[in-house]
């Protein structure tokens, strides 16, 4: 009995010098917020090219709005042209590989606020399902896939609030392959197209909001139950991978693929690899998990912010991983992790995105 009175207020112990703990980081972070406040254009994107070892503001030239407002989740793009960021009434492009901070606006025909990269341009699209595309090369956005509506919903008569107010399904997701077969995910389905856009045909039902990624003429898919994969450009879809919860994210890597999915029992978000064309998939990133004190301080409330694994890249010969609470890499395919430098803002959670050598970030907005 002695032993176990000794014991419980260690417990209380704990949870206060806990609890104390933050408060005090929620108090830093309004500190930062505060004394953050300029006249110039910073904090919205950084760049570093040295494996996260060191950062670089690339944010003058951008919207000033933006410092308070954030980038728009699907409203950037970072591939071998570049980085194309939307906002306002403009697209924003950073040629890749440039050694200054430079952005130069492209004026933008409509209200659409996603970007997706195509086969050889960017597509704009808005959850109502109005599309736009434009052709590497060129500055003008064309519009496409003007059916799609009227045979997706032909195909999906479901009534819900997006029928009622619409006449439509809401668009999540835009995916060209190298080939140029084009999917769209939208409402619950995942809709297929090999002539252009001009017919389109359902492949998958319940898939939520789905991802795609290629490698070698094999497709993988998130939806709500785990991955799904396709060897036949996506006429057919078999799951893979699944721990009870819905897939965050799939991404090729060199020779391979890499998945976060969510674990319902450990409500946690695990990373899978595969090296055969997502036949077979090994869990790594054991050490990437919580700790027990953090989901213990979520769960009873003290701890708000997360530490879920929430994005994974390759960039050159590393695995870099992006958590709400920092971003990592690894040089031996997942089996340890380095936490790297982050740039110089307060940290609510990073956006990752990952071109050749170089890396982009971009900090969420709130907790």
């Amino acid at each position: 009995m002695k032993k176990l009175f000794v014991f419980i207020p260690a417990i209380l112990l704990g949870l206060f010098l806990l609890n104390s703990f933050v408060l005090k980081e929620k108090e830093a972070k309004k500190k930062i917020i505060k004394e953050g406040k300029s006249s110039e254009i910073a904090n919205i994107i950084f760049k570093s090219t040295d494996g996260g070892q060191t950062w670089q503001d690339i944010s003058k030239g951008l919207p000033e709005k933006l410092q308070r407002e954030g980038v728009w989740s699907n409203g950037l793009i970072a591939n071998d042209n570049g980085l194309y960021l939307r906002a306002g009434n403009g697209v924003y492009h950073s040629e890749p590989n440039s050694t200054t901070t430079f952005w130069t606006k492209e004026s933008f025909p409509g209200k659409q606020r996603n970007i997706s990269p195509s086969k050889n341009g960017i597509f704009a699209f808005d959850f109502r399902g109005q599309f736009l595309k434009k052709i590497n090369g060129t500055s003008d956005w064309s519009p496409i896939y003007a059916s799609f509506q009227e045979q997706a919903v032909r195909i999906d008569n479901k009534v819900d609030w997006m029928y009622t107010n619409y006449k439509a399904r809401q668009v999540n997701t835009v995916f060209e392959t190298a080939g140029g077969t084009v999917f769209i995910g939208a409402g619950n389905n995942l809709f297929r197209s090999a002539d252009n856009g001009k017919t389109w045909k359902r492949v998958q039902v319940g898939g939520g909001f789905m991802k795609l990624a290629e490698l070698n003429g094999v497709l993988l898919a998130t939806y709500k139950d785990g991955v799904l994969r396709s060897t036949d450009d996506g006429q057919n879809w078999e799951p893979v991978i699944g721990e009870g919860g819905y897939g965050i994210a799939v991404e090729s890597i060199n020779g391979g693929f890499a998945a976060i999915i969510n674990n319902t029992k450990t409500r946690t978000n695990t990373i899978h690899i595969s090296m055969d064309s997502g036949k077979t998939w090994n869990a790594i990133g054991e050490d990437l998990q919580p700790s027990w004190s953090s989901v213990f301080m979520r769960k009873v409330g003290l701890l708000k912010s997360s530490s879920d694994i929430l994005s994974i890249k390759q960039m050159g010969k590393y695995l870099v991983c992006g958590r709400a609470d920092g971003i990592f890499r690894s040089a031996d395919m997942g089996k340890t992790w380095q936490r790297l430098a982050l740039p110089p803002t307060e940290n609510f959670g990073f956006n990752l995105s990952v071109v050749g050598n170089a890396m982009y970030v971009i900090p969420n907005k709130g907790c």
